[in-house]
């Protein structure tokens, strides 16, 4: 398939060695690399932010930096942020103790942190900056259903925004691992051993919208899987979306080609040497590059208690000074303007933060 998505081979670098580019079996052993304790000192910043952002009586949803003060923490978001976008694409901050915590001040803190990395994203036509990741017995056979509101596992893919955000607010009975890739890494494999499959991946390939279609644009998008852009790779990827899409007679058919290529994409990312997993606890704070990184989530079973179930808050980000994006992602994020793009915004849309 020829034509203007189309990435001639050649032009392509023929190993990414950036930070970024990381085996996940060496992220297990050096945790150092992607895990912060926050001091004592950090906590009591966070919450002095906290209360003052309260004080004003808004909603979480219009949080901004300036209303969320934060002194002696600022340094280290500057290399949260450095981490993001030219370190390892990934960060968990870890020490907060919610159990002391109302549920509108953890998500106090996570918003405000939020605020300091990048500007916040509409998940919905809503404009709900913060979403709920729980399993709500959604069908997984169902091409409407989001995945993350099922137990099931995931599977890797990538989110509509720069950032994702995550913070544990309860962990299941068992499982639920938060499980991470570098698409780099699945590059530079593919590009030695299977580079006829590799240029495959920077095709258009059409990914399902799952019910969720602006307005004048197709049930799918036509993006490809890979992009190189200016000097940077970043991926674009949800295999269930992909193979949904093609109940749409109008999507772009997968060739058998296609298929072979996808199937050792997926299998690549689910090689034990190349991603690497970690438990999130409550208070966690987890921060991903969605550019370079693919993130997972394992099965898990509940608690059959409501008030004990699974519970993540989540938030998408647009940062500042980050990479350009290929003007065909105006299809996923309707601006590609840097700091001011992903999610699903309209100029009637009012940000807020439901808290259920």
């Amino acid at each position: 398939m020829k034509n203007r998505f189309h990435q001639n081979l050649a032009d392509l670098p023929q190993c990414l060695t950036g930070p970024s580019a990381w085996l996940g079996k060496d992220m297990a052993r050096n945790t150092e690399a992607w895990l912060y304790h926050l001091t004592t000192e950090d906590i009591l910043d966070l919450e002095k932010a906290a209360n003052s952002f309260l004080s004003l009586g808004i909603d979480v949803g219009e949080i901004t930096k300036e209303t969320f003060p934060l002194t002696t923490f600022l340094p280290h978001i500057d290399s949260l942020s450095k981490t993001l976008l030219k370190g390892v694409g990934v960060e968990v901050l870890r020490g907060l103790n919610i159990s002391n915590y109302s549920p509108k001040f953890t998500a106090t803190i996570f918003c405000g942190l939020g605020s300091h990395i990048g500007r916040a994203r509409s998940q919905n036509s809503d404009g709900h900056i913060l979403g709920h990741v729980r399993d709500v017995g959604a069908d997984i056979n169902d091409p409407n259903s989001r995945i993350y509101q099922t137990c099931d596992r995931q599977t890797f893919h990538t989110d509509s925004a720069d950032v994702v955000g995550l913070v544990c607010v309860r962990k299941a009975k068992k499982g639920g691992r938060s499980l991470l890739v570098s698409a780099e890494t699945i590059y530079n494999r593919m590009k030695a051993e299977r580079p006829d499959l590799l240029e495959k991946l920077f095709d258009p390939i059409a990914t399902d919208r799952r019910g969720e279609i602006p307005k004048g644009e197709k049930p799918f998008m036509e993006i490809p899987v890979l992009s190189w852009n200016q000097g940077y790779l970043t991926v674009f990827y949800q295999r269930q979306y992909i193979e949904s899409a093609q109940r749409f007679s109008e999507a772009i058919e997968l060739t058998p080609k296609h298929i072979e290529a996808l199937d050792m994409f997926d299998a690549l990312a689910n090689d034990p040497d190349l991603y690497f997993g970690m438990q999130l606890e409550p208070g966690d704070m987890q921060w991903v590059y969605n550019h370079s990184q693919l993130h997972d989530r394992a099965e898990f079973l509940d608690w059959p208690d409501s008030t004990k179930r699974r519970h993540l808050m989540r938030l998408w980000l647009s940062m500042p000074d980050d990479r350009p994006l290929p003007e065909y992602y105006k299809q996923r994020y309707g601006s590609i303007e840097i700091g001011n793009r992903g999610g699903i915004i309209t100029k009637e849309t009012k940000l807020s933060a439901p808290l259920d």
